[in-house]
C-alpha cells in the first residue's frame, strides 16, 4: 500500500542538494515531484492543492540547519504536513457515556463494516476489556446478519439475532434493550450499505442515528475506493454528524489516495486502520506514524506495540533463562521463534513497518512468508529428537524429513545451515560479542549481506 507515493517522495530528497535555505527555485522542481506522486496516488486534486500551497509556504524561507541536507529539511515539512493532513494524531474513541456506549457502523456495501465491526469488538474486549454485543440491522444482503453471527463467534463477543423479515429500527430498539439487561457495556450496530449512494439508506441510517443517539458514528471506507472514497465520504457527512473514519484494506495493493483525501474532505479523524482479514487486523491509526512509512521512515512503534501484543512474555522467559544457563539453542526454540513472528503477521507485516533500506533488504531476500512456513514444515517433519539434536540429522534422515516436508533434500540442508549460522551467534550473545554477533548475522537469512 503506497509503494509508489514511498518510491516517489524518496527521490525528492535528491532532487535538492547543497543549498543553505530553502527557496521558491531550488524547490520547485521537488514539489512538482511531491504533486506528482499524490496525484498518481489518487489523492484527491483539491487535496494535492492545498497540501502543495502549504508546504511551499512552510519550507520558503526556512534554513537548513547542522548536519541536515536541503532535501532533507524539506522532507521534515513534507512530513510535518502529512501528519496534519491525516489529522495530527491519533484520536481513540469516546465511550465515557451512561452503557450501552454505542457504535454505528455506516458505509456502502463491500467496504468491509461487517468484517470492522467484528474486528473493533475484538479490538475492544483485548484492549479495553469491553463486553460488546453486536446487531447487525442489514435485512437487505443475503446472509448480512449469518455473517455477522458468525464474526462475532471468532471474536468471542456477544451476538444478538436478528430476521430480515424485521424492520431495522425494531432490530435497534430490542438490541439495545438486550444491552442493557445483558450488562454489554458496547453495543456495535452494523448497518446496511448499497453499491452507490441512495436517498432509501441515508433515510433508513438517519432514523436509526435520531433514535440509537450513538456515542461513536464511524464511516468505514475502502482504501481501494480511489477518488470515489472522497464523493462517498462527503455524502455521508452531509447526512450523519460522523466521529470517525475507519480505513479497510490499507494493506492491498491499491494507490491508496483515500487515506490522505478522507480526513481532509470530511475534517473527521481516521481512528482506525483495517489490515488483514485476521479479526486482529485492526490498528489504531496513528498519523505521524503513517507519514512516516509513506516517507519511507518505516513505523518501528508500531512495530514494537505488536510485539508487545503478541509474544507470548512466559515462552521468551524460558528462552532467555535457557539462553543464561548455557544450555543449546535447538531446532525447537528455533521453530517457537518462527511461530512468534507469524503471531506478529508474518514476514510481510513486519517488512510493511520497517525503515526503507531495511525493508528493501528483507524484501529482496528470500525469506518471505511462504519460505517461513516451509521452515516450520521441514522442523515439524523431524522427531523431538532431531530437533533437540540437531547433529544426528545425517543423509537418511534428511531424506526422511524432506519427504515428510514435501521438500528436497536441498532445502532441509538450507535450513540446518541457517540453523547452525544462527546458534553460533547465540553463542556469541552469550558470551557477549555483540560486534562479532552482527558478523555473524551476515548471511544467516538468504539475501542478506
Amino acid at each position: 500500500m503506497l509503494d509508489n507515493l514511498t518510491q516517489r517522495l524518496s527521490r525528492v530528497i535528491k532532487t535538492v542538494r547543497g543549498e543553505a535555505r530553502l527557496t521558491e527555485a531550488n524547490i520547485q522542481d521537488a514539489l512538482r515531484e511531491v504533486r506528482m506522486a499524490l496525484l498518481e496516488a489518487d489523492v484527491a486534486l483539491p487535496v494535492v492543492r492545498d497540501f502543495i500551497a502549504s508546504v511551499k509556504e512552510k519550507a520558503l524561507g526556512q534554513d537548513v540547519i547542522g548536519s541536515l541536507t536541503p532535501g532533507q529539511a524539506l522532507i521534515g515539512v513534507v512530513h510535518r504536513e502529512l501528519t496534519g493532513l491525516m489529522g495530527g494524531a491519533n484520536v481513540a474513541l469516546d465511550l465515557a457515556v451512561v452503557p450501552p456506549a454505542i457504535i454505528l457502523m455506516a458505509g456502502l456495501q463491500g467496504s468491509g463494516k461487517t468484517t470492522t465491526s467484528g474486528k473493533l469488538a475484538k479490538f475492544l474486549i483485548e484492549s479495553q476489556k469491553k463486553k460488546p454485543l453486536l446487531v447487525s440491522c442489514d435485512v437487505y444482503r443475503p446472509a448480512a446478519i449469518e455473517q455477522l453471527k458468525m464474526v462475532a463467534q471468532q471474536a468471542g463477543a456477544d451476538f444478538f439475532g436478528s430476521d430480515p423479515s424485521q424492520k431495522p429500527l425494531d432490530i435497534a430498539r430490542a438490541a439495545l434493550e438486550h444491552a442493557r439487561t445483558h450488562y454489554n457495556d458496547v453495543l456495535i450496530v452494523d448497518t446496511a450499505g448499497r453499491l452507490a449512494i441512495d436517498e432509501a439508506m441515508m433515510r433508513e441510517i438517519a432514523e436509526l442515528h435520531a433514535f440509537l443517539k450513538p456515542a461513536e458514528t464511524l464511516f468505514v471506507v475502502d482504501s481501494m475506493q480511489g477518488q470515489d472514497a472522497v464523493n462517498v465520504a462527503k455524502a455521508f457527512n452531509d447526512t450523519l454528524p460522523l466521529t470517525g473514519v475507519v480505513l479497510t484494506k490499507l494493506d492491498g495493493d491499491a494507490r491508496g489516495g483515500a487515506a490522505l483525501s478522507v480526513r481532509h474532505v470530511t475534517g473527521k479523524p481516521i481512528k482506525f486502520a483495517g489490515v488483514g482479514e485476521k479479526l486482529t487486523g485492526l490498528e489504531a491509526f496513528h498519523p505521524e506514524r503513517m507519514a512516516s512509512r509513506i516517507l519511507g521512515m518505516g513505523d518501528v512503534l508500531s512495530l514494537v506495540e505488536e510485539a508487545q501484543k503478541s509474544i507470548d512474555v512466559d515462552e521468551a522467559k524460558k528462552f532467555a533463562d535457557k539462553m543464561k544457563k548455557g544450555k543449546g539453542f535447538d531446532l525447537e526454540d528455533f521453530r517457537q521463534q518462527i511461530g512468534q513472528m507469524k503471531k506478529m503477521g508474518g514476514m510481510s507485516a513486519l517488512i510493511d513497518k520497517l525503515p526503507a533500506q531495511f525493508a528493501q533488504a528483507a524484501a529482496s531476500s528470500d525469506v518471505g512468508d511462504q519460505q517461513i512456513r516451509r521452515l516450520e514444515g521441514i522442523i515439524c517433519s523431524m522427531t523431538p529428537l532431531e530437533r533437540a539434536k540437531p547433529d544426528l540429522i545425517k543423509a537418511s534422515r534428511k531424506r526422511r524429513i524432506a519427504a515428510g516436508a514435501g521438500v528436497q533434500v536441498q532445502e532441509v540442508n538450507r535450513l540446518l545451515k541457517q540453523f547452525d549460522q544462527m546458534r553460533t551467534m547465540m553463542k556469541t550473545m552469550q558470551k557477549g560479542g555483540l560486534a562479532r554477533m552482527m558478523r555473524g548475522m551476515k548471511g544467516m537469512m538468504p539475501g542478506m549481506r
